[in-house]
C-alpha cells in the first residue's frame, strides 16, 4: 500500500476516493432495500416512480382496491411482488 504524503496530488486523490465511496454508499442506501423474509417493501414514492404515476393516481388505485397495500400506523407500504402481480394480471397483448 502506498504511503500518502503531504503533496496536493496525494490529498486530491484521497479526497476523490472518499467522495467516490460516499456516492456509492448513498446509491446503495437509495436503491437496495433489505429483504424481510425474501420480500421487498416499497414506499408510495417508489411505486409512483416504478409505475410512472402521480401520488394522487396511486391513492385512487388504493381506494379502488387495484393495488394491495399495508398500513402500519400512518405509514403505507407496498410489497414489490404485489405490484408486479398486478402488472402481470393486467397485461394485455
Amino acid at each position: 500500500m502506498k504511503q500518502i504524503g503531504n503533496s496536493n496530488e496525494d490529498m486530491l486523490a484521497l479526497l476523490e476516493a472518499v467522495v467516490g465511496i460516499k456516492n456509492e454508499l448513498l446509491y446503495i442506501r437509495e436503491y437496495f432495500h433489505p429483504l424481510l423474509k425474501g420480500e421487498i417493501y416499497l414506499s408510495g414514492e417508489q411505486v409512483c416512480e416504478m409505475l410512472h404515476i402521480s401520488k394522487r393516481t396511486l391513492q385512487q388505485y388504493r381506494d379502488d382496491g387495484l393495488i394491495p397495500f399495508i398500513k402500519l400506523e400512518r405509514k403505507i407500504i407496498f410489497r414489490e411482488s404485489d405490484i408486479i402481480k398486478v402488472l402481470e394480471d393486467n397485461y394485455q397483448r
